[in-house]
């Protein structure tokens, strides 16, 4: 397992980032704890141009500024005051984009993330959403703009190919009006750790 270097993330298109980023590994290793999860669901976002992006318009608040930065660095914020949602920044220095990893399949380390989210047994829900994506692996606000070279956290390549991507508006930006209907949600086709509620009992994807 190779770790991402940086210039995987020095690239402008975050579409073909937040594709490519489907199957890789995100390892974390937090007080001694270590887990991974394979990436199975991502949303991109196109910084200023994105009207469902934080950093729309050029917008720069204290907690958006590490979009602002350098690539390959950790954005995570708080979601309804609940949910640490983890984002890696993309492109070069003041193009703030960024992909969002919407859900994580555990793999190692399954006994810490039950534990996390105070769970018994492990299921398709483990890891399955970015709230949960991030709290199985111990993501949360206080690793906002850790450096993804870091040995606590930080994504990596096991050669994992041969899975089917499938794709889709994302979830939730409704107020982001025409850009809402933009196709930059990607997914592991049949993979359970995928967003439940976008499919109808046939699969097919209701988005």
């Amino acid at each position: 397992m190779q770790k991402l270097g940086r210039d995987f993330y020095v690239r402008t298109d975050v579409v073909q980032i937040a594709k490519e980023l489907l199957g890789k590994i995100v390892v974390t290793k937090f007080e001694g704890i270590y887990t991974t999860g394979r990436i199975v669901e991502t949303e991109a976002y196109a910084g200023i141009i994105d009207k469902a992006s934080h950093a729309y318009n050029n917008r720069r608040t204290n907690r958006t500024e590490i979009m602002f930065g350098d690539a390959g660095h950790a954005y995570v914020y708080l979601c309804y005051g609940i949910h640490h949602l983890f984002n890696v920044v993309c492109n070069t220095t003041n193009h703030p984009d960024a992909v969002l990893i919407r859900g994580i399949e555990p793999l190692e380390g399954i006994d810490d993330m039950l534990i996390r989210c105070n769970k018994k047994k492990p299921d398709a829900s483990l890891g399955r959403g970015p709230g949960n994506a991030s709290k199985t692996l111990g993501i949360q606000t206080e690793h906002s703009g850790m450096d993804l070279q870091s040995s606590q956290l930080y994504l990596a390549d096991d050669g994992t190919t041969g899975f089917d991507v499938a794709v889709s508006k994302r979830i939730g930006v409704d107020y982001a009006a025409e850009h809402a209907q933009w196709l930059y949600r990607f997914y592991i086709a049949g993979n359970p750790h995928v967003t439940k509620h976008t499919f109808n009992k046939e699969g097919i994807l209701l988005l």
